[in-house]
């Protein structure tokens, strides 16, 4: 029979939404300054002078995509604010330019061609204190504003009145990511030949590795991969590296002697999912049967599936289980949390097969897309893709590297213009019933329906997944209809742990300490 578990309370816990109470009354204030501007919607005499530093010229591409960040908090650096935060609204404009010259500065004072993430444009700002950022993506290896070999230059503070010249200097690039020093990480850069071939470039996987305490280079060991949640990357092991509490439990004589991996799957579209599409390309077989088999040669002593474990968060939860699913014989067992949507009848509060817009519900109102453990609302689904539109160098999601270019990339086809086609139309959300019907690849209550007969006996005792009630992006539906999915299975009976706790949110219960703990009870078990 399915085992259930309702309430789990962990011992340990690392909160991955970073909803804080300090964060929400900056939010109120903020939102409160800017509620006060927007009443002052007058036509402003803008210019903004953007130059490039002497020092810098000659790496800088002269095509790129100039974006413009203003935020009224001055806690946060404000290109890295690239998600709608409610609690520190951050603004966004962009534009492509084409042959600039890097020698002259670019004078702006026509917006009229921008796109932008809020109702108003630069020409009629609300009046009032901002702080300003400006960067210059020219990357185009990965869809991520913030990617290595882009540039930007210095957050500025301005106040805007009816007339204000505002002149930036782009003179920094981001740099290279870089792992922590420590006797028991190791950084991964493996070429894919797969990838390659398929992009016609050199194309690399990363990873970061974390041994165990009592690491032999001569002794077999379990291993346990781990997805990040949305926008992480490798070099997230420096969390754990800095963390004093984990280290001194980790390096304990009888902590889980098991080697981490922690996975990259940064790509052209944000990222990857770590399956293969066809927009992205091959990326489950270059895991599964290129990195993943490089890695244990070189540290576990064994490429057995015995003792290979996968686990994440949020798009974490979701690639891992899939993972779990479509290489069923390759995984020895799964811990996802809070994973994306799993069934797209609940893709968030849409029901991609039946609704007619992705915006707007049937009784005419906006969808929330993100909401506090309480209910409240956050932001509209709406709203949300406004900022990943103009991420985008196609002034669209569909390349913005958000979490709903990711989506575009991995289920839908490829359009004629070598962009994903969308489901929902980035600017009325119309949904679009054809692509609806090409998802259903990746519908994971479809494709067990479809394959349980021969499925269920090889993931037998391998899939556990938690999940918030409260969760802040509306997947628990998701969850619960997979559950009941799981439920009815017969020939043979789920034994699928799916565990529900009321009034949690996002991630709020995952943490890498349970999860290797629960990593350790399973070894202890066999």
């Amino acid at each position: 029979m399915k085992k259930s578990i309702i309430n789990y309370q962990p011992s340990t816990m690392y909160i991955i939404m970073p909803v804080k109470i300090k964060h929400l009354l900056l939010g109120i204030l903020f939102l409160g300054v800017q509620i006060n501007g927007l009443s002052q919607t007058a036509k402003k005499n803008l210019t903004i002078g953007v130059s490039f530093a002497k020092e810098i010229q000659s790496s800088v591409s002269k095509d790129g995509r100039l974006l413009l960040f203003f935020t009224q908090n001055p806690n946060v650096e404000p290109r890295e604010m690239t998600w709608p935060y409610p609690w520190s609204p951050c603004y966004i404009f962009a534009k492509n330019f084409s042959d600039i010259n890097l020698n002259k500065a670019l004078v702006l004072n026509d917006f009229s061609d921008w796109t932008q993430s809020t109702e108003w444009s630069l020409d009629n700002i609300p009046e009032g204190e901002y702080y300003v950022q400006c960067v210059w993506y020219q990357n185009t290896d990965v869809a991520n504003v913030n990617a290595p070999g882009n540039y930007f230059g210095e957050k500025q503070k301005v106040s805007v009145s009816d007339q204000l010249a505002i002149n930036m200097t782009i003179n920094q690039v981001i740099p290279e990511r870089t792992i922590v020093e420590n006797e028991l990480a190791r950084m991964v850069d493996f070429k894919s030949d797969t990838l390659s071939k398929w992009w016609g470039r050199p194309v690399s996987l990363k990873a970061s590795v974390l041994l165990p305490s009592g690491y032999d280079a001569n002794k077999e060991y379990a291993i346990r991969y781990n997805v990040a949640g949305y926008g992480g990357r490798y070099d997230r092991v420096n969390r754990l590296l800095s963390d004093a509490a984990f280290m001194d439990w980790w390096n304990l004589p009888e902590s889980p002697q098991v080697i981490n991996v922690y996975l990259d799957g940064e790509g052209p579209f944000g990222d990857s999912y770590h399956m293969d599409s066809e927009n992205s390309g091959p990326h489950g077989y270059a895991l599964v049967y290129e990195l993943i088999l490089h890695i244990e040669k070189t540290y576990r002593g064994t490429n057995t599936a015995k003792n290979r474990f996968i686990d994440g968060c949020s798009t974490g939860g979701w690639v891992s289980l899939g993972l779990q699913l479509y290489y069923p014989d390759f995984f020895d067992g799964v811990f996802s949390y809070s994973p994306d949507a799993v069934d797209f009848e609940n893709y968030q509060l849409i029901d991609i097969y039946k609704d007619q817009n992705a915006f707007i519900n049937e009784t005419g109102y906006l969808r929330p897309v993100m909401r506090d453990v309480s209910g409240e609302p956050w932001i509209s689904m709406k709203d949300f893709v406004k900022y990943e539109n103009v991420l985008g160098r196609s002034n669209t999601y569909l390349d913005s590297g958000g979490q709903f270019s990711a989506h575009a990339a991995l289920y839908s086809p490829k359009g004629a213009n070598g962009l994903p086609i969308p489901l929902f139309d980035p600017l009325t959300g119309k949904i679009d019933s054809e692509v609806a019907e090409y998802w259903k690849k990746y519908d994971f209550k479809i494709y067990l329906e479809e394959n349980w007969e021969t499925l269920g006996p090889k993931i037998a005792g391998k899939i556990y997944i938690w999940m918030g009630d409260m969760d802040h992006f509306y997947l628990n539906p998701a969850t619960r209809s997979l559950d009941e999915t799981f439920d009815n299975m017969v020939n043979p009976e789920s034994d699928a742990m799916v565990s529900f706790s009321a009034m949690e949110g996002h991630c709020s219960m995952f943490s890498d300490r349970i999860v290797l703990e629960k990593i350790q009870e399973k070894l202890d078990e066999e």
